[in-house]
C-alpha cells in the first residue's frame, strides 16, 4: 500500500482516532462532575421555573424550524418505487449445441471453437441461453439487428414497469437509458421519449462505452437529479444489445465476451415524492463510485479494438481479474465508514497502522464483515471468475451468492442489468423483508466499481410478484455448477 493511499485512509478514519481519545477522557469527567451537576440542576429548577419554560419554548421553536429547512431545502429521499426486468420470450432460448454448430458455419477456425467451448464449460452459465434473432444467426446487418433488440427489450421493460406501477408516462420527469455497445442516432432515450410521449421538458440522457458498471452510475446520476427537481419521477433503463458486437474473428482475448454477453434489460422508477414512500418498495440510502481509469493497466483491461483482420470485438486482458480486485478494494474502503458498525471500522483502523505505520508483520490484513451491514449481495454476473473472487474477497457465503450465481446460470451475463435480475430472484425467492439492506455491486471498462445501498421500505411477498423468475424459481438453485 502506497503512502498517499494510507494517508487517504486514515484521514477518511480520522473521526475514528478522535473518538477512541476523547471518549475515556469524557466518562472520566462525567464522574467527577455528575454529582455537583445534580444539585445544581435542582436548585435551577427550584428558583427559576419560567426561565426555563422560556427556554423550552424556544428550543422546541429552534427545532420546528430546523426540521421545516431541512424538509425543504435538505437533500430528498430518493424511493424506488418499482422496478422490471425484461422477460424473455422462450422462443429467443438457444442450447449451447446449437450455438456451437452456428459458429461452425462461421469463419472460426477449429482451435478458435474449441477455445469457445472451454469458455462456456467454465463459465458458470447452463446449457441454454437467450440470443436475438438467433434463427439468422450470423445476422446480415448487426446494426438492424441490435435497432431490433433495443426496441423489444426497452419496451417489453418499460411496459411492465407502467404496468406494475400505475404511473403514467406524463409524469416522468428524468429518463435515463444506459447501453455501452450500441448507440444509435436518434439516441435510446429518445427512443423512450418518443414511444411513450413523454413531455417537452424531460430531461433525458443516453450513457455509452461505459460496461457494466453503468447500471450503478445511472443511478447515481438520477439521485443527483432528483435533488434539483421537486416532485419527479425519474425512468432508468439498463441494458445491453450483444448482437451490436458480436465478434466472429480468432482472437482469444474478444472470443471470451462473445461467449458470455447475452440479451437482457431492466427499467427502474425512481421518486422524490414523500407521498410515494408508502407505495415503493426501496429507499436508496448511498451511491459511490470509483474510477481508475488514471492507471493504463486499469484503463486497458476491457477495450473495443479491431483484431488484426480488422474485425472488431472487446478485447479483456489478462489483468482483468487484478484490476477489478483493486478497484472493490478501494470502493469498499470508501463505504466502509458509511455502513459498517463502529466495531469494525475501529478494527480496520487499528490493523492498518499497525501493518503501515509500525510494520508489524504478523497481524493478517482485516477483512470487515459486511454481513453486519446488509442482508442481501448483488453482485455483476460478469463471469464466474468475477463471483468467486467477490466471494473470496468478502469471505461470502453460498447462500449470499446464490442471486447472482442464478443469474449467470439462467441469463449469462447480461451487463449492468444482471443486478436487477439478481434482486428480482431474491424477491421471488422470499427473501426480502422489512427493513433489509440490500449491496449491489458493478464492475465496468474504464475501470470502474459502482456501489448502491437500498433500505426495503415493505416485506416482499413473492406470491404477489411478476418476475422473470415467478414461473421457474421452484427450480432453482441449480446445483451442477462447475467451481473448480
Amino acid at each position: 500500500m502506497t503512502r498517499s493511499t494510507l494517508l487517504k485512509i486514515l484521514s477518511k478514519h480520522a473521526y475514528l482516532l478522535f473518538i477512541t481519545l476523547i471518549i475515556p477522557v469524557a466518562i472520566r469527567h462525567l464522574e467527577v462532575n455528575l454529582q455537583k451537576s445534580i444539585g445544581h440542576l435542582n436548585h435551577h429548577l427550584h428558583h427559576n421555573a419560567s426561565a426555563i419554560a422560556a427556554i423550552f419554548v424556544s428550543i422546541s421553536t429552534v427545532t420546528a424550524a430546523l426540521y421545516f429547512v431541512t424538509r425543504i431545502v435538505g437533500p430528498k429521499k430518493v424511493y424506488l418505487i418499482d422496478f422490471a426486468c425484461y422477460n424473455h420470450d422462450p422462443s429467443s432460448s438457444i442450447s449451447r449445441d446449437k450455438v456451437y454448430k452456428k459458429l461452425m458455419s462461421t469463419a472460426l477456425t477449429p482451435e478458435s471453437l474449441a477455445f469457445t467451448n472451454r469458455v462456456l464449460d467454465r463459465s458458470g452459465v447452463g446449457g441454454s441461453t437467450f440470443i436475438h434473432g438467433w434463427e439468422d444467426f450470423p445476422p446480415e446487418s448487426t446494426f438492424s439487428s441490435a435497432r431490433q433488440e433495443a426496441e423489444l427489450v426497452i419496451s417489453g421493460a418499460v411496459d411492465d414497469l407502467f404496468k406494475k406501477t400505475r404511473a403514467h408516462p406524463r409524469d416522468i420527469g428524468v429518463v435515463i437509458v444506459n447501453n455501452s455497445a450500441f448507440n444509435p442516432v436518434p439516441s435510446l432515450s429518445a427512443m423512450i421519449v418518443n414511444r411513450y410521449k413523454l413531455r417537452q421538458d424531460v430531461l433525458s440522457y443516453s450513457l455509452g462505452g461505459m460496461g457494466c458498471s453503468a447500471g450503478i452510475i445511472a443511478i447515481d446520476l438520477a439521485k443527483r437529479l432528483l435533488q434539483v427537481r421537486r416532485n419527479c419521477h425519474a425512468l432508468i433503463v439498463s441494458l445491453e444489445c450483444p448482437t451490436a458486437g458480436y465478434y466472429l474473428g480468432n482472437d482469444r482475448s474478444k472470443l471470451v465476451s462473445m461467449c458470455l454477453f447475452r440479451m437482457g434489460g431492466a427499467a427502474v422508477l425512481l421518486s422524490n415524492r414523500s407521498s410515494d414512500r408508502r407505495i415503493s418498495k426501496y429507499q436508496l440510502k448511498h451511491t459511490l463510485r470509483t474510477h481508475l481509469g488514471a492507471d493504463n493497466d486499469a484503463y486497458n483491461c476491457v477495450v473495443q479494438e479491431p483484431d488484426n483482420d480488422g474485425k472488431v470485438g472487446f478485447t479483456l486482458s489478462k489483468t482483468l481479474m487484478a484490476v477489478a480486485g483493486e478497484a472493490l478494494k478501494v470502493n469498499i474502503t470508501a463505504l466502509g465508514p458509511l455502513v459498517l458498525p463502529i466495531s469494525q471500522q475501529l478494527i480496520f483502523v487499528a490493523t492498518l497502522i499497525a501493518r503501515n505505520v509500525f510494520k508489524m508483520k504478523g497481524i493478517k490484513p482485516f477483512v470487515p464483515n459486511f454481513k453486519l451491514a446488509f442482508e442481501h449481495f448483488c453482485v455483476h454476473a460478469g463471469g464466474k471468475g468475477v463471483l468467486d473472487q467477490v466471494e473470496k474477497n468478502l469471505e461470502l457465503t453460498e447462500w449470499d451468492m446464490e442471486p447472482s450465481r442464478m443469474t449467470l446460470y439462467r441469463y449469462s451475463n447480461t451487463s449492468s442489468s444482471s443486478l436487477w435480475y439478481e434482486l428480482a430472484y431474491a424477491e421471488a425467492k422470499g427473501r426480502i423483508k422489512k427493513g433489509d439492506r440490500v449491496w449491489q455491486i458493478g464492475f465496468g471498462s474504464g475501470f470502474k466499481c459502482g456501489s448502491g445501498v437500498w433500505t426495503a421500505l415493505r416485506t416482499i411477498d413473492p406470491d404477489h410478484e411478476d418476475n422473470p423468475w415467478t414461473n421457474i424459481i421452484h427450480d432453482f438453485p441449480v446445483n451442477d455448477l462447475t467451481r473448480n
